[in-house]
């Protein structure tokens, strides 16, 4: 029997966005994601609940200001808490690792997902590429990390920054694209 869609998606192999059981996950993680985002600051308790319900691991410790938004949730997982700021997106086809007190600042993007090359192909097909993001990283507001990429322990990422490539821990790395500028301060 061959490998589901499922399986395919999280491998990083060409897979089709529209599999029945692929639609029905995302549209849990989005359901799950709008009731965060409904719930007030003093709703610990719910939030707390649609937070383990919606991410693979690290729901119970992670510090989330809503609104967040990503594709699976059960893709992501997180050390002890992470924290994200407002509008911070995950897109998590591909597994997200976050290791412990990591800071987002608003509006950071996190990529998994991309597309082919090829137009024909990209009609009905995706890939992705797995991100992994080391413990005590502060990466700042507006922030995008595309697929494929990986940040060492103790990084600062500086606000705005695109990172098309790894960054070594113990880093301050910063621009468009995102480039190392010199040891963290110890």
């Amino acid at each position: 029997m061959g490998r589901t869609e499922r399986e395919k998606m999280l491998a990083g192999e060409l897979y089709d966005p529209l599999d029945p059981e692929l639609v029905r996950l995302r549209v849990r993680a989005r359901d799950l994601c709008q009731d965060l985002a409904a719930t007030r600051e003093a709703d610990e308790r719910e939030r707390r609940r649609i937070l383990v319900a919606l991410l693979g691991t690290g729901g119970d410790s992670v510090w989330m200001q809503p609104p967040f938004h990503c594709d699976y949730g059960t893709n992501i997982h997180l050390g002890e808490k992470v924290f994200f700021n407002f509008g911070c997106v995950v897109l998590d086809v591909c597994e997200v690792r976050i290791g412990s007190f990591t800071l987002f600042g608003p509006a950071v993007q996190i990529y998994a997902a991309t597309h082919p090359m090829n137009a024909e192909l990209r009609r009905t097909r995706e890939l992705g590429r797995p991100v992994t993001i080391g413990a005590d990283v502060w990466v700042g507001g507006g922030t995008v990390i595309c697929p494929g990429v990986t940040v060492g322990d103790r990084c600062v990422i500086g606000a705005g920054s695109v990172l098309t490539r790894d960054v070594p821990a113990g880093k301050v790395a910063a621009g468009n694209p995102c480039r190392v500028l010199r040891d963290v301060d110890v």
